[in-house]
């Protein structure tokens, strides 16, 4: 697969699985939705009950910034299978814009941020390297 079909089916997929490293070097992973913006992946904190608005995925970003988000398609069929994984550098987006123009990326793909948009942090992936298989 190359990369300009990995970006086609990273943008289309409507879940990913965020990967981030804890302060104790141990493995993170949490679905999320997301949207892929040039060379960076955002996700923010939507309003889908939570204990707190500062998630571990966000605590773990401040303390170790790697981060890998990953997309992959399963079918009985295995050779429909394929899947794509990101990895890159985690942030949160302090900056308005920035932020403003994540959460219009995230509303034109998810119907349900149009009527309710995220109000809590955005999580940035700044991408350093793509991986895939097939």
């Amino acid at each position: 697969m190359d990369v300009r079909t990995a970006r086609r089916r990273l943008a289309s997929a409507r879940v990913g699985r965020l990967a981030t490293v804890t302060a104790a070097h141990r493995a993170h992973l949490v679905p999320c939705c997301f949207v892929l913006d040039a060379r960076t992946v955002y996700s923010a904190i939507d309003g889908k009950p939570k204990s707190t608005l500062d998630l571990r995925r966000l605590q773990n970003i401040r303390s170790n910034g790697s981060a890998s988000l990953l997309v992959d398609h399963y079918d009985e069929d295995w050779t429909t299978l394929w899947w794509v994984r990101v990895d890159g550098t985690g942030r949160t987006v302090d900056e308005h814009d920035e932020r403003q123009t994540a959460i219009d990326l995230l509303s034109s793909k998810y119907e349900q941020y149009r009527s309710a948009p995220p109000s809590g942090p955005v999580l940035a992936i700044d991408i350093d390297g793509w991986r895939m298989w097939p």
